[in-house]
């Protein structure tokens, strides 16, 4: 029987919290709709006190942020982007267009064919998240996509030199400094001055992923994100120092990230929840980090691996990192997760910065219907038919003329009765069924 050691705060209390940003969003993006750039100049200088001419970086502008970024963090930005990129290329690699003749003369396929256009959003307020534009402008490029535009708010009042950058390295074609609902809004929507987009994709505070959310539909998106998450399963083959360690290294993301470890040792359990405390004393990062900690952090005892899987499972966490005796049971087994980290030389911050494997994951339980963001987001796959003989057309067609005919649907089975008549040579009345 599982014991909880430390409880976050209630489902009812995260709902209230929802429900006043979903009514803030709401009303802006209607704002954006209708007055488009008059209203995304407003909110951005409400928001990030950024009133620019023009919101898009010019050629120039872009070259001298990118002058600003050292050499070695451009040779870092560089080995990232080489990393996300060789992964991508052989995830993309793995899809392949097929056709196949599945009864004489019935050829049917499907293409892969990457969307259009797409917006990312890089965050950038409170941190500067630089690895983001690695993980969605790249990505996206090599799925081929032909237009893609980069959106990171201003930070300390201009563009950060090394978002810019990295947007620059990864290939988008257009850069905006522009944050918040503004941003998305406007990359979905339109304006005047900037062409709506297919696709969004990218992290982002909670107005940003409500955002995305209420936008879903007029264009497509990644995933629906929410805080970031963090869970770490852990047996004594590892210490309290290393599991405090890479909780706080995600709970830091801001004070509503749920951290949780699932253990079946106590003392393992108890050695962790000293150490956070200990680290939190000189953690620069703690005053976020602490608060996350205290509100959403928890940590459950298991009596047996095979009831931590249970909770890793129930729980879906973005982020898993797992450290046991037998990390390639959790592999083999494991269903419900954004991204598995398995043992202890590697850790989500690995995967959030520069590994190769991408770091826009789901949240909020996500993981049990769907992946992260990754190449295959990008692309569309899409059927297509065709029939090479009279007899294949005749055959099909009376197969499909009946069951049309069985659901009442008579103007489908006339589609399929011209070309028993036509290719068959059949007699079929019109309005019945191809006997």
């Amino acid at each position: 029987m599982t014991r909880h050691l430390k409880t976050a705060r209630s489902q009812e209390e995260r709902a209230e919290d929802d429900a006043q940003v979903r009514a803030i969003v709401e009303q802006t993006l209607s704002d954006i709709e209708t007055r488009g750039d008059a209203a995304v100049a407003e909110l951005s200088e409400k928001f990030d006190d950024y009133a620019p001419a023009s919101f898009r970086l010019t050629e120039a502008e872009i070259d001298a942020a990118v002058s600003r970024v050292s050499k070695r963090d451009l040779d870092d930005i560089t080995f990232a982007q080489a990393q996300v990129r060789n992964f991508a290329e052989h995830q993309k690699a793995a899809l392949k267009d097929i056709e196949v003749e599945t009864l004489p003369g019935v050829v049917l396929g499907h293409k892969n064919i990457p969307v259009n256009s797409v917006g990312c959003y890089v965050p950038g307020g409170k941190y500067p998240m630089v690895a983001s534009a690695h993980m969605s402008v790249v990505t996206a490029k090599v799925a081929r996509v032909k237009r893609v535009i980069a959106a990171a708010p201003p930070h300390e009042g201009a563009p950060h030199p090394a978002i810019v950058a990295a947007m620059h390295l990864g290939g988008a074609d257009e850069i905006y400094c522009l944050g918040g609902i503004q941003a998305v809004g406007a990359m979905a929507l339109g304006t005047e001055t900037i062409a709506p987009v297919d696709m969004l994709v990218g992290p982002g505070n909670a107005f940003v992923a409500e955002a995305k959310r209420q936008l879903f539909g007029r264009v497509g998106i990644d995933l629906f994100a929410g805080p970031t998450e963090t869970m770490v399963i852990a047996d004594e083959t590892v210490d309290g120092e290393l599991c405090a360690t890479d909780l706080l290294g995600q709970a830091e993301h801001g004070i509503n990230s749920p951290a949780v470890l699932i253990t079946n040792s106590e003392k393992l359990a108890r050695d962790t929840m000293n150490e956070i405390e200990r680290l939190l004393a000189v953690l620069p990062t703690s005053e976020v980090a602490g608060k996350s900690w205290r509100d959403y952090g928890e940590v459950i005892v298991c009596e047996s691996y095979d009831e931590m899987l249970e909770q890793a499972d129930l729980i879906a966490s973005e982020h898993v990192q797992v450290m046991t005796d037998r990390d390639d049971w959790f592999l083999a087994n494991m269903t419900n997760y954004g991204a598995l980290f398995l043992g202890p030389r590697t850790n989500v911050s690995y995967g959030d910065k520069v590994i190769g494997t991408n770091h826009t994951l789901p949240t909020k339980r996500a993981g049990r219907y769907t992946g992260g963001l990754w190449v295959g987001k990008f692309i569309k796959t899409h059927s297509y038919q065709r029939v090479l003989t009279d007899e294949a057309a005749t055959m099909i067609g009376e197969y499909c003329s009946r069951l049309c005919m069985l659901e009442g649907f008579v103007g489908h089975a006339e589609q399929a009765n011209i070309r028993v008549r036509r290719y068959g040579g059949r007699n079929v009345p019109y309005g019945e069924a191809a006997e």
